[in-house]
């Protein structure tokens, strides 16, 4: 029975058509994308150069006097030029300690110009200038601290000439703010040391500012009238860390460009 069913079941699978049998018919070829052209890539923007940052490189420390020019005199004999070396040496101890470079007008008797001193301030950039002093009068133990007033020129003189180049004895001018400013902090670490001293520092037309292309300040203790050298000397170390701190102050502001 089970022989008889596949018989028939073959008998009826070959009697149905079969279909033609021809090679496979290859699928249409996908649509291509047009061609695209190469676009030149878009100019980059330049970018401004970084401007260098403004350091406040120097301090040119200028013990005021010496040689045959000796100064203030005292009627026991104190002598300015003798005075203001040995302070000058004190304030520099304390400023290269907060990491300045320092540079004295002077290093012992010698008797430098007031050109001599401009042109070795103004030779260095990225400085600033303190002028040291002892005054013949006033209240002994009294520190006072000098900037630039504000001049009183002509209106030509205001015009810059053609070169370019600014008068030497004009050279302030571009930075009575900033010695304004230094005057100021220096003047507050004094009043803060120094009993009498005020806490405003003074305008006056200090000869040895004019010339400087820096902030440029003038520091007076007072004075050779005492009867010895002991009480300046005892104010040497205040003096010195006052200045050191104030300048320390400034070159926060020097730096971020500030006034």
């Amino acid at each position: 029975m089970l022989f008889v069913l596949t018989v028939a079941s073959a008998q009826t699978f070959s009697a149905m058509p079969q279909s033609p049998q021809g090679p496979p018919t290859a699928p249409p070829p996908a649509p291509q994308a047009p061609a695209q052209t190469p676009q030149p890539a878009p100019p980059s923007t330049p970018q401004p150069p970084a401007l260098p940052q403004k350091t406040l490189a120097v301090v040119v420390v200028d013990p005021a006097h010496g040689g045959a020019d000796r100064g203030a005199r005292g009627s026991s004999g104190i002598a300015e030029s003798d005075v203001v070396l040995s302070l000058a040496r004190l304030v520099r101890i304390s400023l290269e300690a907060q990491g300045l470079r320092v540079v004295l007008t002077r290093q012992a008797n010698e008797d430098p110009s007031f050109d001599d001193r401009s042109k070795l301030a103004n030779a260095l950039h990225g400085g600033i200038f303190i002028s040291l002093h002892i005054s013949s009068t006033g209240q002994p133990g009294v520190v006072r601290v000098y900037s630039l007033p504000q001049l009183s020129l002509p209106q030509s003189a205001n015009v810059p000439p053609r070169s370019g180049l600014l008068q030497w004895d004009r050279a302030q001018l571009g930075f009575l703010d900033q010695s304004r400013r230094l005057a100021e902090l220096i003047q507050i670490q004094m009043a803060q040391r120094f009993r009498g001293s005020p806490e405003v520092p003074i305008e006056a037309p200090v000869r040895q500012l004019r010339t400087i292309g820096a902030p440029a300040v003038a520091i007076e203790v007072s004075s050779v009238s005492v009867p010895d050298r002991a009480p300046l000397d005892q104010m040497g170390p205040g003096l010195a860390d006052g200045v050191a701190r104030a300048v320390a102050a400034f070159r926060t502001i020097y730096e971020s460009g500030g006034k």
